[in-house]
């Protein structure tokens, strides 16, 4: 439960499917329903689809309930799994966006820096051509408001760039969907041969 003056961001409220990635979504699972009914038949095409659907059901719901708090404890991150953890503003020692670019336009999300130097994404602080959010940097300064006003600025700084960091969860979702792909193809190749 969250106090009057807690800053909360939700998921469900930021992260709507819509229609031309469903669509983009159903291409591609006919793409590879048709080689893995042609490669695998009927019962490798059913085990193909159910575990495509497992995964597209799996993304979908995490990312609607993950959530970010802000308040008088810190910071509470929760990626849809579990009750969240909470990271004490005494912990936090920066507070930025990330801005990434690419061929689908620029992509900006909140993360904090904490004293150990790991970076953490706040779920669904974020704002994307996907999913746009006008109120993102308003939303971004409140926060780091609620930072100014909980630690010392002697316990501020800024941390180095890094190229892992660089790396989104967008980014990570494509890898991982193309490792999927390859698998897929791999398994594909050794049932046609089997």
């Amino acid at each position: 439960m969250t106090s009057v003056n807690e800053l909360s961001f939700r998921g469900r409220d930021r992260y709507r499917p819509s229609f031309p990635q469903f669509a983009g979504l159903g291409v591609v699972v006919i793409i590879e329903g048709v080689f893995a009914y042609l490669r695998l038949g009927v019962v490798g095409f059913c085990w193909l689809l159910l575990g495509t659907a497992v995964l597209v059901g799996l993304g979908i719901s995490l990312g609607r309930r993950s959530w970010t708090t802000v308040g008088t404890a810190g910071i509470t991150i929760c990626w849809g799994i579990g009750r969240g953890r909470t990271y004490s503003w005494q912990e936090i020692r920066w507070i930025d966006v990330r801005e990434t670019k690419s061929q689908y336009g620029t992509s900006l999300s909140a993360r904090i820096t904490l004293a150990n130097g790991k970076r953490r994404s706040l779920p669904a602080l974020q704002h994307s051509t996907q999913y746009p959010d006008p109120d993102f940097q308003a939303d971004f300064r409140r926060v780091v408001d609620w930072w100014k006003s909980n630690t010392d600025p002697a316990a501020r700084f800024e941390p180095p760039k890094r190229l892992w960091n660089r790396l989104t969860p967008r980014t990570a979702g494509f890898i991982l969907g193309l490792l999927i792909t390859v698998i897929i193809c791999a398994v594909v190749v050794v049932g046609a041969r089997a």
